[in-house]
């Protein structure tokens, strides 16, 4: 096309050419405008100004955002040429912002909710063409030991007693550490579920449920810390290779994670406590025989209630209701002789005279809001252990990693990080 020397530098254009190139490569693009003639070299201009540089020139969105948005229209419209054209460009190294296979994998995942089963089988079968042209074809891997990602693979224990848990692999396939995130009295592994998430990008994460609760065995009489480190150690053997791993306790969980260290060293590289104790006061062992008998006598109905005001802040409890309300039925759901087992081995529980033992970089992790285990209470934990590092989250209660899960994996990632 004939452009007078007045306007030489035609900037729409140009700029639209930069954002064609840095999408779709300059192989592409240069077979493209190769194919300019006098019939469509005003629509090539025409595309090049209006869509590259009117549209993807925009600041509003993303790159990767678009290039998901296009991809999702276009087989969503079966215009498969044009998938073909930007899926390739998406996935080509060395253009600008491109999809990894796994994220072109839950865009086609995603659409095919919105856009129908066979326009997402459509759109694996081109993606894989793609993929082989460039080299970049994945192994073969049968379908019948897939998982959902964001849960993980249920692995239960060979031996006995019988435990329960989640294991998800690190998404970016090289996993630098292996996490075990514990969770709290009467709840199970669901309730780490967006922590370990965002954990798992860089690192294996594993979520046990706790012996007497989620899908782990009941045990038939109270239990002691001593037998839950022991369930610890065991799982660790069976499910991460014999460790040693960086443990993650809240609450429950916590005092766990200490007393594994302290008799099974070989098994912990790093701990995190988070809103936990070394040993309850003796006003705290009472209320906890209260919550027992009670359970004891009418069920877990008759403390899920309070124990909501426990977990969560006074805020956070009436903005997330919803959320609260699922933690109070995960509550209600477990079995009664679990949540009392354990809770005896609460009661029980201390290792203040044995934190000088635990000898791992260590992360104890308060709230602001915490009646159960104020900041007080953590810092003489953190005070206790040898080079113990401490954090307060503020604004939040008990059940810190439900209340702030993005907080509280940063914090924790940040601590990883450092190992």
């Amino acid at each position: 096309m004939t452009r007078s020397l007045e306007h030489d530098f035609d900037h729409p254009f140009e700029r639209g050419m930069r954002n064609r190139r840095a999408a779709l490569g300059d192989a592409w693009v240069d077979k493209s405008v190769a194919k300019a003639n006098t019939f469509n070299a005003e629509f090539q201009h025409f595309i090049t100004d209006y869509a590259w540089h009117g549209v993807w020139g925009r600041p509003g969105l993303d790159w990767k955002t678009r290039r998901i948005i296009v991809l999702a229209v276009t087989s969503a419209l079966g215009r498969w040429d044009e998938f073909e054209i930007h899926l390739r460009g998406a996935l080509t190294p060395g253009n600008a912002h491109t999809l990894s296979v796994d994220e072109v994998r839950e865009a086609l995942i995603q659409i095919a909710i919105y856009a129908g089963v066979p326009a997402a089988n459509t759109g694996f079968a081109r993606a894989l063409g793609i993929m082989r042209e460039l080299g970049m074809e994945p192994p073969a891997h049968s379908a019948d030991v897939a998982w959902h990602p964001g849960v993980g693979r249920s692995v239960f224990t060979t031996t006995r007693p019988k435990l329960h848990c989640t294991v998800r692999e690190a998404r970016n396939g090289k996993a630098e550490h292996t996490i075990v995130l514990s969770h709290a009295l009467g709840q199970d592994s669901s309730m780490w579920d967006l922590v370990a998430n965002e954990l798992a990008t860089t690192c294996n994460v594993i979520c046990p449920d706790t012996r007497g609760h989620g899908r782990s065995q009941t045990p038939a009489e109270p239990l002691t810390m001593t037998e839950l480190a022991a369930d610890a150690a065991r799982l660790i053997d069976e499910v991460a290779n014999g460790g040693p791993v960086i443990w993650v306790g809240l609450s429950m969980g916590g005092l766990i994670g200490q007393e594994l260290a302290i008799r099974h060293p070989d098994k912990v590289k790093a701990l995190v406590l988070a809103n936990t104790t070394s040993s309850y006061s003796g006003m705290g062992r009472e209320a906890i025989g209260q919550r027992i008998a009670t359970v004891e006598a009418h069920g877990l109905g008759a403390i899920s209630t309070s124990t909501m005001t426990r977990f969560f802040s006074d805020e956070f409890r009436a903005n997330q209701a919803a959320t609260v309300s699922r933690h109070q039925r995960l509550l209600e759901s477990t079995d009664p002789e679990g949540y009392t087992a354990c809770a005896a081995a609460l009661c029980d529980a201390n290792t203040t005279a044995r934190l000088g033992q635990i000898r791992v970089p260590t992360l104890v992790v308060a709230s602001s809001h915490d009646q159960s285990t104020p900041v007080e209470t953590a810092f003489a934990l953190a005070k206790g252990i040898a080079g113990a590092q401490m954090v307060t989250l503020q604004g939040c209660a008990h059940l810190s990693a439900v209340e702030q899960p993005q907080a509280f994996a940063a914090v924790v990632g940040e601590f990883v990080a450092g190992i």
